[in-house]
């Protein structure tokens, strides 16, 4: 009996990807027939660029390539983690909100797959939302400062990252039952992890209170790291610890977000 317990459990653990995959395409034929939330993870950083570029690159030292030189990997990490902060919990806030989740728990497959499901289609628009701008980046001026693999390595470090925060917000889209209130709660957590850090001005030009903020934010570290990987500014200890805090964020709320959602009926 033991033998067949272990068996089923090694069958069900191994269905789950293949159910999240299933599920990931759902989301992404989802967003093909609505794209307005995957259209504005794109086009929000790209005003974000433009916005700085021409408000703050003829007025700091220096042209206005070099700042841009210096704005756009902050910009990456934004584009890849925060703009999809603001919206990885509404689709399954929505779900559960319209019965749709219900429907998934009656289907034969595992709890956690509806919420990698989500995870792994948001993966897929950040990806394609790196590229774009980099595309944008490009005709704007900027210019890769390393190589290939460096900068490849820049976009997949920002998705990770934002990999890590999108189960924050799939958590609180777990929890609470309205999605604008998720909404609110997202984009309060949104502006001190993206003003108070590195992307529009170095840290040391802050003010006092501001500077250590940005030093601890895990924001500043993951921009930090994406401007050594894409410039070859210094990386001290950025890549690390942007590392640390994305396999962070995903072990402490993963569980959270699939253990509340397990209770959820």
């Amino acid at each position: 009996m033991n033998t067949g317990t272990d068996t089923g459990g090694a069958r069900r653990l191994g269905a789950l990807p293949r159910h999240s995959l299933v599920l990931a395409g759902r989301s992404l034929a989802k967003s093909a027939r609505n794209p307005g939330a995957a259209v504005n993870g794109v086009v929000t950083p790209a005003l974000f660029l433009v916005l700085f570029l021409y408000l703050f690159g003829g007025s700091l030292p220096g042209s206005s390539h070099a700042y841009l030189q210096y704005l756009f990997p902050g910009i990456l990490v934004m584009g890849a983690g925060l703009s999809g902060m603001l919206s990885s919990g509404i689709s399954i806030n929505t779900d559960m909100k319209k019965g749709v989740s219900d429907r998934f728990r009656s289907l034969p497959i595992g709890r956690t797959a509806p919420l990698l499901g989500s995870i792994l289609a948001d993966l897929v628009r950040y990806a394609a939302g790196v590229a774009l701008l980099f595309a944008i980046g490009h005709l704007l001026g900027f210019r890769v400062g390393t190589d290939a693999v460096s900068a490849l390595a820049a976009a997949a470090l920002a998705i990770g990252f934002g990999f890590g925060l999108s189960w924050l917000t799939v958590y609180l889209g777990v929890l609470v039952r309205d999605e604008n209130t998720v909404l609110a709660f997202s984009f309060v957590a949104f502006l001190p992890l993206l003003l108070g850090t590195s992307l529009a001005a170095p840290v040391d030009t802050l003010p006092g209170w501001l500077r250590a903020w940005a030093q601890v934010n895990p924001v500043t570290h993951a921009m930090d790291a994406s401007r050594a990987l894409l410039t070859g500014t210094p990386a001290t200890d950025s890549v690390t610890l942007t590392l640390v805090w994305s396999a962070a964020l995903v072990a402490v709320f993963c569980p959270l977000a699939v253990r509340a959602y397990a209770r959820e009926r």
